[in-house]
């Protein structure tokens, strides 16, 4: 059965798409611990990211490299914070959320709220930025 990253990426499950190639996709975190906090993924199913073959590995961080690149230019902050966290999904992913300071990046208790047009809009201003 397909995870729900998949069925993201597959177009069955909408999302605020920021950056996309062949392999690797990044999305907005649909419950935020900062404005702009994005997910990136690869396109190939595997549960655990370091499972990944080495190139693919190698390929998602370079491409998570461009994203939070491009998120810094984006949101005003000190700098982009990296977590792998995922035992929720079944689905290699990395987490990256401007930080001003750690505290930001650390409480993912503390989730942010925005409307469908705030999202939108993040997610335009982020992908403008990201150059593939």
């Amino acid at each position: 059965m397909a995870t729900i990253f998949t069925k993201i990426i597959n177009g069955e499950i909408p999302s605020y798409k920021v950056a996309e190639d062949k392999n690797f996709f990044a999305f907005l975190d649909i419950s935020p611990v900062a404005k702009g906090h994005t997910l990136v993924i690869p396109k190939k199913e595997v549960d655990y990211l370091f499972d990944l073959e080495d190139e693919l590995y190698a390929g998602l961080q370079l491409f998570a490299k461009k994203v939070a690149v491009g998120l810094k230019k984006t949101i005003p902050c000190e700098k982009v914070g990296v977590l792998v966290l995922g035992l929720e999904v079944p689905h290699a992913h990395i987490h990256l959320a401007p930080m001003q300071n750690e505290a930001d990046i650390l409480n993912f208790s503390k989730k942010l709220k925005f409307s469908p047009e705030e999202f939108e809009y993040i997610r335009r201003q982020i992908a403008q930025n990201i150059e593939l």
